[in-house]
């Protein structure tokens, strides 16, 4: 199990900004989690930059959170800071050719494609109604409807231990489906902002393309609390399917039941626990690898102290 960190030593650090004991069910999208030791929020990219840096120098675990989705943290919580990523400008520079939108990373991704849209800006409709911030995009090359960030990627303001802050361009970012270097593994690198390439459009056109993606959205996805999708897509096929083939749509342990409506998706019922999502995992991926031959792999991410699993966490990654 891992050790607390120096409680005394982040109070002297960050003073009354620093929250102790935070029950992080309540910041993530699945409503399940136990506590961080610490928590932070930060306001913007600069001011989340300084504490990154602080906590390096206390040499402190930390994550950040975004909007809390893709992310299961366990019932035991997380031993170290939490840093809640408030940092949301977003400017847009709409008379270069092309135009671009640079956001801080806190900023969410549908409300940047929507400012866009006001402007007769186009490209990120897609974007509208996913409900993540600009920098787990970037993290996670969140994309829809055969589009992805990596697409419209400019470049990333990005702290990293190493170097401190610096540019980033696509290349560095080393975008994959659904993953970029920072999701497969790169340590201590972190978004602070990101520049996004748009078209000129019509504003008409492109709230009519939007309001066609959130209705697909809304018509295949449930609602309730969830994480969004559990499982990449294999090549050439859908998690979702595969799962459904298996017989599993509808399947539940305790609190979480795998959607009757889109078989990729856990829902939270009623008063889950992160070992229930957990047990749910195990025996989908399980249950799929029997019937359909095909391994699946996560898209979400876990987080905090799973020592208590039986399992070796790494089956599922």
């Amino acid at each position: 199990m891992t050790k607390k960190p120096d409680l005394t030593a982040l109070r002297n650090a960050f003073g009354e900004r620093l929250q102790e004991n935070v029950r992080l069910a309540n910041y993530t999208t699945a409503h399940v989690g136990g506590s961080a030791d610490g928590f932070l929020i930060a306001q913007s990219a600069d001011e989340m930059a300084g504490m990154i840096t602080k906590l390096w120098d206390l040499d402190c675990p930390f994550r950040i959170f975004g909007t809390g989705a893709n992310i299961l943290v366990s019932d035991a919580g997380y031993r170290g800071v939490v840093i809640a990523n408030h940092a949301h400008t977003i400017k847009i520079d709409a008379h270069t050719d092309p135009p671009t939108v640079w956001a801080e990373s806190g900023a969410n991704i549908g409300t940047v494609a929507r400012q866009c849209m006001l402007r007769g800006l186009a490209d990120l409709e897609w974007a509208a109604s996913i409900p993540g911030t600009v920098g787990g995009a970037v993290y996670g090359n969140a994309g829809a409807h055969g589009k992805d960030i990596s697409k419209q990627f400019v470049g990333a303001d990005v702290i990293s231990r190493a170097a401190g802050r610096e540019s980033w361009d696509g290349q560095k970012m080393g975008f994959e489906y659904r993953c970029s270097a920072l999701k497969r593994g790169l340590k201590d690198v972190y978004v602070l902002a990101a520049r996004l390439i748009v078209t000129q459009g019509n504003r008409e056109e492109i709230q009519a393309k939007m309001s066609e993606y959130a209705e697909i959205r809304h018509g295949t996805q449930p609602p309730g609390a969830s994480m969004g999708s559990m499982f990449k897509n294999p090549p050439g096929d859908k998690a979702g399917r595969l799962i459904e083939a298996a017989g599993m749509k509808g399947f539940r342990i305790g609190g979480v039941e795998v959607s009757p409506k889109h078989a990729n998706f856990f829902v939270n019922t009623e008063n889950a626990t992160a070992m229930d999502y957990y047990q749910v995992m195990e025996e989908v991926r399980k249950v799929v690898k029997e019937k359909t031959g095909v391994e699946l792999n996560l898209e979400i991410e876990l987080l905090g102290d799973w020592s208590s699993v039986s399992a070796e966490i790494g089956d599922l990654s």
